[in-house]
């Protein structure tokens, strides 16, 4: 079968005429070439004002998701802070409590060496007298 051809012998019409006849031409053309997602009808187009409000929806749903990302990386940062802030004093109590206890340690040395010297004195002193 043959294709029907867009060439039409159109009557000597006027101007206007001829404009509705290119117009309805295009608009023929335009939907076999087109496919159908992504053209819309132009009753759409004065409903929705353009792409104006489509685009508007989507920026707005950008800006949300933009918003609820912000919010979840800053919990997650707080959350990672106190920890880190946690782990630090944690380690300063445990710095704390070892330094205490190498302080009474050194004490009890220092009392230990004193006690050794009073009992080597002690034997010194008894060998002595012998």
């Amino acid at each position: 079968m043959e294709r029907p051809s867009l060439e039409f012998n159109l009557p000597d019409t006027h101007e206007e005429g001829k404009l509705y006849v290119v117009d309805s031409l295009n608009n023929l053309n335009k939907l076999n070439v087109c496919p159908a997602e992504s053209q819309r009808s132009p009753d759409e187009e004065e409903n929705t004002g353009g792409t104006g409000e489509s685009m508007a929806g989507s920026n707005t749903r950008n800006q949300c998701l933009f918003f609820v990302t912000f919010i979840l990386t800053l919990i997650v940062s707080l959350a990672l802070v106190s920890f880190v802030i946690f782990l630090i004093l944690q380690t300063r109590n445990e710095v704390d409590q070892i330094s205490s206890r190498l302080l009474s340690g050194k004490k009890n040395i220092e009392e230990l060496k004193k006690l050794n010297n009073i009992i080597l004195k002690h034997l010194n002193q008894s060998r002595i007298k012998e």
